[in-house]
């Protein structure tokens, strides 16, 4: 069954409204990204009281939560290449070394602005032509996105919800969270998201894959509706990362309408997103102290050209 045309023109619509190209000039390649601020990170850092740290990253292993639906997408592929090597000779220090194959966008990751595509552009309005075989993204690949530090706000949509989520704190596997569920999150937490900081959206859904079951967690799968897009676009999000392999709900809201929210966060806003990141600990700490506001550090590895890279976040309460 094709879309019918209320469908796109709903998506059109709210494309045209969240639409950044220009904003931060012609030539920009960073997007939302341009909202951290020196003032933003130095407010961020307020944010560290007890110096708790905690990793939001999955191990990067041959069994993690790729299951080929996504193809070419592998899970890391680890390999020794020189095991207690004399490599200067007899009686040297002997050096172990090793390689690894993955998909950029294997495990934890952003994804950069160049991800995606529709119409035949990516950000900023340039063709998608710019992504090429050899050189890979040659515009807003992940490279440009020097350094993600900011406020961390974890947006703890089970917690909000209560008796509406499963009863072990997850969301049901076909639940599209709204604009409503992100500002009952926020008002679980007391604080109010603001511009340049990184929104982080639990669903719970990560404790599927946690338990062993790494086909429950990509699909069905709750995640992103297509109304999202522009609340963070009227907060000033800087980039947004969750808890699901797909980030927005999956199957669809639409029928055969894929990836409108991937379309309208990285290419009409510009907005990094994140996926499979692991929340739990942290949604653990911030219940216990009642603080959900913290500094994040989420560097990206700088792949040039890369439409992807890994991360490993770290969040500091």
């Amino acid at each position: 069954m094709s879309p019918s045309p209320t469908d796109f023109t709903a998506f059109t619509d709210i494309a045209k409204r969240v639409n950044n190209w220009g904003r931060w000039g012609a030539d920009d390649e960073i997007g939302a990204l341009n909202l951290i601020t020196d003032e933003v990170v130095r407010e961020a850092a307020s944010c560290v009281r007890s110096g708790r740290r905690i990793p939001l990253a999955l191990p990067l292993q041959h069994d993690g939560v790729q299951t080929g639906m996504i193809p070419g997408r592998v899970n890391p592929l680890h390999a020794m290449v020189q095991i207690n090597q004399e490599i200067f000779g007899p009686g040297t220090v002997a050096c172990s070394d090793d390689a690894v194959t993955m998909g950029l966008q294997a495990a934890t990751h952003w994804d950069a602005l160049a991800h995606v595509s529709h119409s035949g552009r990516v950000y900023n309005g340039r063709p998608a032509t710019t992504i090429t075989p050899h050189a890979g993204a040659t515009f807003a690949g992940i490279d440009k996105a020097r350094h993600i530090v900011s406020r961390g706000v974890l947006l703890d949509i089970p917690r909000a919800l209560g008796s509406r989520g499963t009863a072990d704190g997850r969301l049901p596997g076909d639940h599209a969270v709204t604009p409503e569920d992100l500002e009952a999150a926020e008002e679980l937490a007391g604080i109010r998201v603001r511009a340049g900081d990184i929104v982080l959206v639990r669903t719970g859904q990560i404790q599927l894959y946690l338990a062993g079951d790494r086909h429950a967690y990509a699909y069905p799968s709750p995640g992103l509706s297509l109304r999202t897009p522009e609340w963070f676009h009227a907060r000033d999000v800087a980039a947004v990362a969750n808890d699901t392999l797909t980030f927005e709900i999956f199957p669809p809201e639409i029928e055969d309408l894929w990836l409108p929210v991937h379309a309208l966060d990285l290419v009409e806003m510009g907005m990094p997103q994140g996926q499979n990141w692991n929340l739990e600990e942290l949604s653990t700490a911030c219940g216990e102290t009642g603080r959900y506001a913290f500094l994040l550090s989420a560097m990206p590895e700088p792949f040039v050209g890369g439409t992807g890279t890994p991360v490993a976040p770290v969040a500091i309460l």
